[in-house]
């Protein structure tokens, strides 16, 4: 049987695609390597600040600060973790990991908190976005580093532009459900008193927001986390590389050690996101 559709043929989706992606390279190649050198020199920055003093050192840090920001019992989880990260020898790889999941969910954040503001207070924009965000959910992870490449080249810049796509959808969402869940009596009593929209939405709609929004934030960081793997196909270094070698060495032990690894990070990243939303909601 023929495979070709009648009378028109297969409709060329894929050049119009690589026409567009050149198109686009070629317009902005000047402006993605340079935010692509600067994200990389931040990255290293970063990196370095955390690998350069002694482990234990930057585990008392982290362990102050998941005390100060969710309690004693995350404080002393967070700890016990990274010091078994340490024993694993994966300390350089987790910083890495945790350095490029941070940066890419401060951008996606950063994007996503303004568009979901404006679904919540826009029934139009609302209707225009969900399909858009169904189509970005539903697209295979691997898709999105294609189009990296071109414009950042290999290494963490693309995977965090990958990650950063791929991980926008779920703050866009909630931070439109936690303003649409407002209820509607609190909106007009602060119609009734006179607040303009901007008062109405940073007083009333926004801080009634916040564990709703929290929960994104949450979500998204967790998406990062499971682009970690996917992203080191393209250079993005850290945990994922040492998953990626393993397989590719059929070395069993050492991708259950760096898998066990990004565990660890995403139920210290996790337990200390929820404790923030649930203290914002208290």
């Amino acid at each position: 049987m023929s495979q070709e559709f009648p009378f028109i043929g297969k409709i060329p989706l894929a050049d119009w695609i690589d026409s567009g992606l050149d198109w686009l390279t070629d317009k902005f190649a000047l402006v993605t390597r340079a935010i692509s050198r600067f994200m990389g020199d931040g990255v290293e920055l970063v990196v370095g600040a955390l690998t350069y003093p002694p482990p234990w050192v930057v585990i008392l840090g982290f362990m102050a600060l998941a005390w100060w920001l969710a309690g004693r019992r995350v404080a002393i989880g967070t700890g016990l973790g990274l010091a078994l990260l340490w024993n694993l020898q994966l300390w350089v790889a987790t910083m890495e990991t945790l350095t490029l999941v941070l940066f890419a969910t401060a951008v996606a954040v950063t994007i996503a908190l303004p568009i979901g503001i404006w679904g919540g207070l826009s029934g139009r924009a609302h209707r225009v976005m969900t399909p858009v965000l169904d189509f970005m959910q539903t697209m295979p992870a691997f898709v999105y580093l294609i189009p990296a490449v071109p414009f950042f080249g290999l290494g963490p810049v693309a995977a965090m532009f990958a990650t950063v796509i791929f991980s926008m959808p779920p703050a866009i969402r909630l931070t439109t459900l936690g303003i649409r869940q407002v209820p509607a009596e609190l909106v007009e009593a602060a119609d009734a008193f006179g607040a303009t929209r901007r008062q109405k939405l940073f007083k009333v709609q926004l801080p009634l927001a916040v564990p709703t929004i929290m929960a994104g934030i949450n979500q998204t960081i967790m998406l990062a986390l499971s682009m970690v793997v996917i992203a080191a196909m393209i250079g993005a270094g850290g945990l994922g590389s040492e998953v990626w070698r393993a397989i590719q060495r059929l070395q069993s032990g050492n991708g259950f050690e760096a898998g066990i690894a990004i565990v660890i990070l995403a139920m210290i990243l996790d337990r200390v996101t929820q404790k923030i939303g649930k203290g914002k909601q208290s």
